[in-house]
């Protein structure tokens, strides 16, 4: 009798359905969205993949030629001009980070005239891609373009930013800073309104100040806002395709391609219409974008745990 009362008798049938109910909910939630990211992101990410090992020109049949298409890339030599102008692109892209956070910090005061301000630094980030590669494409023209001016006027000779080889890189890519600062700039304002105060008054009790209070009490508790800063930021690096196309096209020569634009050319463009080239192309910058991603997503999570 005793190893019968010692039994746990099953739940009631309505406390099991309540409980399963509550299980699934969550996941009735997630559903959709789940739904959505695999159709438009997982199974086209797959699909990429087994097309860059056909020979397909997007509307007759595939056909399997292996890895032939990633060995015509170990010799191309203009992809390897589009990965240097990527790395590039990354390295100088990231100063958004940073700048945004010096102008976020300038902003978060409350003084007169400051939300003017803040919608001066504001606009940029509103602005589509085009229009930002018009207005640069402007501010650089040769004989009217205000920097070509300028530059004629302190050293009598004007530079076209937009045509020359050396430069054509760089110009884009302040092109493209102007807009990524300004959105690194409201992630930290944002996050710097969630800034607890009594953390600031207990450091400012401490002695702490400046350099030191920004590094040991203000950037800890902006790290969701610059993990997102970083992800976006690297993300729009790897993928910039819009001012490439508005400004340059990929020239002068090929000098200002990246790998979203050469995937473009090879897959899309009346030069192309090579779908397995250009998923290749695709595939070896999804690589590298998952790998500085992974990365940094590991890095955070050794701070968090104090590995």
């Amino acid at each position: 009798m005793t190893a019968l009362h010692d039994t746990p008798l099953p739940a009631p049938a309505p406390r099991r359905r309540r409980r399963s109910r509550r299980q699934l909910t969550p996941w009735l939630f997630l559903a959709p969205g789940l739904l959505m990211f695999s159709v438009y992101v997982l199974i086209p990410i797959f699909q990429s993949v087994w097309v860059s090992f056909h020979d397909w020109d997007g509307l007759g049949p595939m056909t399997w030629i292996g890895l032939a298409n990633y060995d015509e890339l170990w010799w191309d030599e203009a992809f390897y001009t589009s990965l240097k102008n990527n790395v590039i692109w990354l390295a100088l892209y990231l100063l958004a980070v940073p700048l945004g956070l010096l102008i976020a910090l300038f902003l978060n005061q409350t003084v007169r005239g400051i939300r003017i301000y803040k919608s001066l630094f504001f606009f940029p980030f509103v602005i589509s891609q085009v229009v930002v590669g018009l207005i640069f494409s402007w501010f650089y023209a040769p004989g009217f373009g205000l920097l070509y001016a300028l530059i004629e006027w302190v050293t009598g000779t004007g530079v076209a930013i937009l045509a020359d080889e050396r430069y054509v890189t760089y110009g884009i890519i302040a092109a493209g800073l102007w807009p990524q600062i300004a959105y690194c700039m409201i992630l930290y304002l944002t996050g710097l309104n969630a800034v607890a105060p009594d953390q600031i008054e207990a450091a400012r009790l401490d002695g702490a100040k400046g350099w030191r209070m920004l590094w040991h009490v203000v950037l800890p508790q902006l790290r969701p806002a610059t993990f997102i800063a970083v992800v976006v930021t690297v993300i729009g690096a790897l993928r910039s395709f819009d001012l490439v196309s508005i400004m340059t096209s990929g020239g002068p020569f090929g000098s200002s391609r990246v790998l979203s634009y050469y995937m473009y050319e090879q897959a899309l463009s009346e030069y192309g219409y090579r779908m397995g080239y250009g998923a290749a192309i695709a595939v070896v910058l999804f690589a590298i974008m998952m790998i500085f991603i992974s990365g940094f997503i590991w890095k955070m999570w050794r701070d968090e745990k104090g590995v």
